[in-house]
């Protein structure tokens, strides 16, 4: 039994579904384009949002071994359905208020980043003084 669950875990190994990198192209539609974003929020958002909500993904060494890679890239498509930040500037003014809003109960909340996404990801848990950040900044924009 052993020895079964050995092997399918070594197969399943060269079942890489397609990264979702674009090689860092740079997308004048991106949110940090929309709003006047200092390095410091930009930093928060790319550390700590980018790698679901955009076109680019930066994988770390652990990010490739299956099953938790088809995890992985589960949550990043449902995440891209619900926000993109690359596609921020193609969003309605609607749709854009209603995000930024949600963006800032979910941080907030701390609903996001995913508790399941930090307990593997620990680089982009958000502490309590970048909680505050980030939801100051998000209020002032609406």
């Amino acid at each position: 039994m052993i020895v079964i669950a050995l092997f399918v875990f070594v197969a399943i190994q060269f079942y890489q579904p397609p990264l979702n990198e674009d090689g860092g192209r740079f997308y004048a539609t991106d949110f940090t384009q929309s709003y006047n974003v200092n390095a410091n929020i930009e930093g928060l958002l790319h550390n700590s949002c980018y790698d679901c909500h955009s076109n680019n993904t930066n994988y770390r060494w652990y990010d490739y071994i299956q099953p938790a890679r088809m995890l992985i890239e589960s949550h990043i498509k449902e995440a891209k359905e619900e926000l993109n930040f690359n596609n921020w500037g193609n969003y309605s003014n609607r749709k854009q208020d209603r995000l930024l809003n949600s963006i800032q109960e979910q941080i907030e909340k701390k609903e996001m980043p995913l508790s399941s996404y930090t307990l593997i990801h620990g680089h982009a848990r958000l502490n309590a003084e970048q909680i505050k950040a980030l939801t100051n900044w998000f209020e002032q924009q609406q």
